[in-house]
């Protein structure tokens, strides 16, 4: 029996950064997958290690399951049903596991997530023998929650050949937890992500489980529903950002001028409301699809302006705008800002030649395009093999 597990990517429609300042922002699921198929070997492959393949950078790790056992005796003790963090002192002896298989230094980056392999996996299955291919769509480190969907797709793969969840292993094609289902992947992938980086908010992972919109606020995560049609251009700059620095440079802005910044985040949150109502609002006809992208469009550019505002854009980020806007399209930044990715909303009836023309001059930049569909649905799995 072998399990595949895919599940979404996010952006950030409106409200990052104000967002840490109380504001609403609103995030959204991309249908661009990271995709994790996971199998169990027979008795006569006589084969005892855990193996994971990174297909997209073409690396292999492998660990004898005793060796595992030996520096993690512990963790094969976990109930499945409780996610529980991952301690200190267990992080630094899966360390030591990912240290013994010599990552080459231009890909050290990954090793977090591989250590994030190995706790999950070690939790939920204990030390049994098996091998995970991993293979994504998303960019890593782009904004576009690469890690999120990494940890969502390994939790679901990893309890749907557990005894935690219930499914049909005669269903063709991809189907669907349960809600309590999906509830259990997410709390397991949330304790993944504290391994990758420390304090997540939980947006990411909650997005890439459970798909659509997410509304948040303070904290509180609101799950709404799209009823039109949405796709986006996602160019990614390729522009590497240090994200605590622009959070930190937004905050302390926010200490030099009060009152302009509270404003500025005041605007933000009323944006955010004002999007959400118009996405989860009913579309009778064309007509009225093409009103509600433009109430979009002009949404997403007072978003663009406030967050140049708060100085998180870019010289990348302003040739994606300078570019997009000679097609008349609207465009902002999604996440961090600094580089990274910028969205800009494809009009349900603009031309496949406009869309064509547009990505060959962002491209000709040296920039990375993709069309990704907004809001559709989270994690999903399939089975292939006998039991």
């Amino acid at each position: 029996m072998e399990v595949r597990a895919r599940a979404p990517g996010k952006i950030i429609l409106v409200g990052e950064h104000a967002v840490v300042h109380g504001s609403t922002a609103v995030a959204a699921a991309i249908d661009l997958y990271t995709y994790v198929t996971l199998g169990f070997p027979t008795p006569s492959d006589n084969d005892d290690t855990l193996k994971l393949n990174l297909k997209d950078v073409d690396l292999e790790f492998c660990w004898p399951v005793g060796r595992i056992k030996e520096v993690l005796p512990d963790l094969g003790s976990h109930t499945t049903s409780s996610p529980s963090s991952c301690s200190l002192e267990t992080i630094k002896a899966i360390a030591s596991l990912v240290e013994e298989q010599n990552i080459p230094e231009a890909k050290i980056g990954l090793a977090s997530g591989v250590s994030t392999f190995l706790w999950l996996y070690t939790s939920i299955h204990g030390y049994k023998p098996a091998k995970a291919v991993v293979n994504s769509e998303l960019p890593l480190g782009s904004g576009l929650g690469s890690s999120a969907a990494f940890c969502v797709a390994l939790s679901a793969a990893l309890l749907a050949l557990s005894d935690s969840v219930t499914l049909d292993f005669s269903h063709q094609g991809w189907q669907m937890f349960e809600d309590s289902e999906l509830e259990l992947v997410n709390k397991w992938a949330f304790e993944g992500e504290k391994i990758i980086h420390g304090k997540p908010s939980g947006i990411d992972n909650t997005v890439s489980t459970y798909g659509n919109i997410i509304k948040f606020k303070s904290g509180e995560l609101t799950r709404i529903k799209t009823n039109m049609p949405l796709k986006m251009l996602i160019t990614n700059t390729k522009v590497w950002r240090n994200t605590k620095a622009l959070v930190a440079g937004v905050s302390e802005r926010t200490i030099r001028h009060p009152k302009a910044m509270d404003s500025i985040f005041s605007a933000v949150d009323s944006i955010s409301s004002e999007l959400a109502s118009i996405i989860q609002s009913p579309v009778t006809d064309d007509l009225a699809i093409t009103e509600k992208e433009e109430k979009l469009e002009e949404l997403m550019e007072m978003n663009q302006g406030l967050l140049q505002c708060m100085g998180v854009s870019h010289a990348s980020i302003e040739t994606v705008l300078r570019s997009t806007l000679k097609y008349k399209l609207s465009s902002k930044l999604t996440g961090a800002g600094g580089g990274g990715c910028v969205l800009t909303l494809l009009p349900n009836l603009l031309s496949g030649t406009v869309v064509d023309k547009v990505i060959a001059e962002l491209e000709s930049c040296g920039f990375q395009c993709y069309i990704a569909g907004i809001g559709g649905r989270g994690m999903e799995i399939s089975f292939s093999g006998s039991s």
